[in-house]
């Protein structure tokens, strides 16, 4: 896969506005796909990558979106969408793939065969995972956490073990896709717009999604019209963000 990069990556990420309104030019469907693949190289916690990426070409169903999308010109006049999905719902079956990956790096052999550092990471993904992300109802998630809280008063230990933390960590590695993503259009002098008003039950609706899937992000992308950007960028100023300790 090879992207012809114009931009460098300060290039890229200065450039990149949400931009409102497209022009009606055809974007290469293949560039958008080697996009979202470099999307999918972001960082995630504990690699887990719990998302999907729904790439949308489709006259029919852009326009669907379009409706579902509240009908706002970023994805009126988008050329393709976008649809980054949060998948919780898949941390067994990935803690399986991460198993699977690690012993067949460590070359298939018998477990008794595995190094102290192979047997922890195995570990990691048998035991500690699972021990996280397991719940039952949040009763589950209610529990850990109460423990882990006790645990706290006496060492440093991991905290968020609700439902609605796991939740949190799900949408946070997806958002960080959203945004290698966005990124990576912006340097191919392709434009996105991130939504965040959109009908999520009817979004999932269209796309077949399964219920315990969430929209993370709805991305409109094209190239930007020139009256596609409202106005100008505006910061708050740094030496009110920034912090040197």
């Amino acid at each position: 896969m090879v992207i012809n990069e114009e931009k460098t990556i300060s290039e890229a990420i200065k450039y990149r506005r949400s931009v409102r309104v497209f022009k009606k030019e055809a974007i290469d469907e293949q560039k958008v796909k080697d996009c979202i693949q470099l999307g999918s190289l972001a960082a995630t916690s504990s690699n887990m990558q719990l998302w999907g990426f729904y790439h949308i070409t489709s006259p029919e169903i852009l326009q669907k979106l379009t409706i579902a999308c509240l009908d706002q010109n970023a994805a009126k006049t988008a050329r393709q969408i976008v649809v980054i999905v949060a998948r919780k719902d898949l941390w067994k079956k990935r803690v399986q793939s991460n198993i699977e990956f690690l012993k067949s790096q460590y070359g298939n052999k018998p477990e008794s065969e595995y190094s102290k550092r192979e047997k922890f990471a195995l570990n990691y993904y048998k035991k500690i995972v699972p021990t996280i992300y397991l719940d039952f109802l949040g009763i589950l998630g209610a529990i850990k956490f109460m423990l882990f809280q006790i645990i706290g008063l006496f060492k440093p230990i991991y905290r968020q073990t609700r439902q609605s933390d796991m939740r949190i960590v799900a949408h946070k590695s997806a958002g960080l896709a959203a945004q290698n993503f966005m990124i990576s259009m912006a340097a191919i002098n392709y434009d996105t717009c991130p939504m965040e008003g959109f009908d999520s039950l009817r979004v999932k609706k269209i796309l077949k999604l399964p219920s315990s899937s969430e929209i993370n992000m709805i991305i409109g992308c094209g190239i930007r019209d020139e009256n596609g950007i409202y106005g100008e960028r505006f910061r708050i100023p740094f030496n009110e963000i920034y912090y040197k300790i």
